[in-house]
């Protein structure tokens, strides 16, 4: 049956329904040890292969690596922002989707979803979720064609994956009337199959696109939500004005933390 737009309500974030979906789909193939090391399972795996294009359309870790990340509920605010921003029954694309978890939160809380990756196993795992849940929603395979004129598109933690950061964005922009994304900031311990992104190079451009909110999470997670149109002069001054605002927040918690910590060490 095919979703329907519904009331805005709570996000169904469910990270036990997570978990029971991949051991059912795997079933005696199913391993516990790989959830929990999900992020060592797919460096090694990422080893394995030659280059990523094949490593991205045919890695299996990536089952576990995402089902475990979304159990941790770290989306959570990208797709509340996402929700508080963009009305029910709005046409969504989930780009890069993987298994489609938040795309999936979505459509039960009442969005029309589309989804687009490359043609994988995660992919796979998603048609048969969707299947399970008894819902029908496109997905489409990146290595062909995929719609347009979607009210917005979102992608989280996927750009740090892409090797032209700036392509990528181009490819949401051309496709929607939002774009949700968020940019980490390189750290050294950082996964080897993360490319390092110049963080601000790409908010400068989404300032000089229409901003509409830029927070800054974890620490080095900076979320924006734009209008790709380009803006005139008092646009591009809010744009500004939003970029200086969440980094002055993420400063002023770090003095708390730090204030705090001297407290506690007194």
């Amino acid at each position: 049956m095919a979703s329907k737009p519904g009331p805005r309500g709570p996000l169904p974030f469910e990270p036990e329904r997570e978990e029971a979906e991949l051991r059912a789909y795997l079933g005696s193939e199913y391993e516990h040890r790989r959830l929990q090391s999900y992020d060592h399972e797919l460096e090694e795996e990422f080893g394995a292969f030659d280059d990523e294009a094949t490593f991205y359309r045919r890695s299996q870790a990536y089952l576990y690596n995402l089902t475990a990340f979304a159990m941790t509920g770290t989306k959570l605010p990208y797709v509340r922002e996402l929700v508080r921003r963009v009305p029910p029954g709005s046409r969504l694309l989930d780009y890069g989707c993987g298994i489609g978890s938040d795309g999936l939160m979505l459509l039960e809380a009442g969005y029309r979803v589309e989804f687009a990756d490359f043609d994988n196993p995660s992919v796979e795992y998603l048609r048969w979720r969707l299947a399970r849940r008894g819902i029908e929603a496109p997905v489409h395979d990146l290595d062909g064609p995929v719609p347009g004129d979607f009210d917005a598109a979102y992608s989280f933690d996927v750009i740090e994956h892409v090797p032209d950061p700036f392509a990528f964005l181009g490819e949401l922009e051309a496709r929607s009337r939002l774009v949700m994304v968020n940019f980490l900031e390189p750290v050294a311990d950082d996964l080897t199959l993360h490319h390092p992104l110049p963080v601000d190079r790409l908010l400068t451009h989404c300032a000089r696109r229409r901003l509409v909110s830029y927070r800054i999470r974890y620490g080095r997670s900076h979320v924006v939500l734009y209008d790709p149109r380009s803006a005139g002069l008092a646009r591009r001054a809010l744009g500004r004005a939003l970029l200086a605002g969440g980094r002055l927040r993420r400063e002023l918690a770090r003095a708390r933390g730090a204030a705090r910590t001297l407290t506690a060490g007194r």
